[in-house]
């Protein structure tokens, strides 16, 4: 078998990550989530390019989930990376997290669900993807924790399709 000189995984998740910053996108351009929608995001909080405080960084050190539902403010993205404004314990914090730091993306109003195998350096930048469903962390952050206890979300999820992009890649 050849080599994959065209890295069709690299380019099936940076197609899977569009997803998400476009989602991203329109809810800065508008303000707030459509319908029932709010979103849980996974990402490794040590992850190149990551900045949270250093009272977050000490309490989640691997990963941490947030949820985008009622309560965020200045809600930025661009090509690489999103910033957003979330209260952790009453207190505001500014969240810069390039989407590839992201380890799961979730809505639960729909069901859907992306997951991705994320190298911790950007010397594995080429890291294999996986998409199936994502369980709720231990590490969620209040914030998440706060948000899904408002919207009667117990992190319960019903299960998903499984996705493995392995399953379409030549093996050597």
């Amino acid at each position: 078998m050849g080599q994959d000189h065209i890295r069709y995984d690299i380019l099936a998740q940076d197609a899977l990550r569009s997803v998400i910053r476009k989602v991203l996108t329109e809810v800065a351009a508008t303000g707030h989530l459509p319908g029932d929608h709010h979103f849980f995001i996974t990402f490794l909080t040590g992850a190149p390019g990551v900045r949270i405080s250093q009272h977050l960084k000490a309490k989640y050190a691997e990963q941490m989930t947030i949820v985008v539902q009622h309560q965020f403010w200045d809600l930025k993205v661009s090509e690489t990376q999103f910033e957003i404004g979330l209260s952790f314990s009453d207190t505001p914090e500014k969240l810069v997290i390039p989407f590839n730091a992201i380890r799961g993306f979730y809505d639960p109003s729909v069901n859907f669900e992306l997951e991705f195998d994320v190298a911790a350096t950007e010397e594995d930048e080429g890291a294999e993807i996986t998409a199936y469903p994502i369980a709720q962390s231990e590490t969620t952050a209040d914030a998440g924790t706060d948000a899904a206890a408002k919207s009667g979300d117990d992190g319960k999820k019903e299960g998903g399709s499984v996705i493995s992009l392995d399953s379409f890649r030549k093996k050597n």
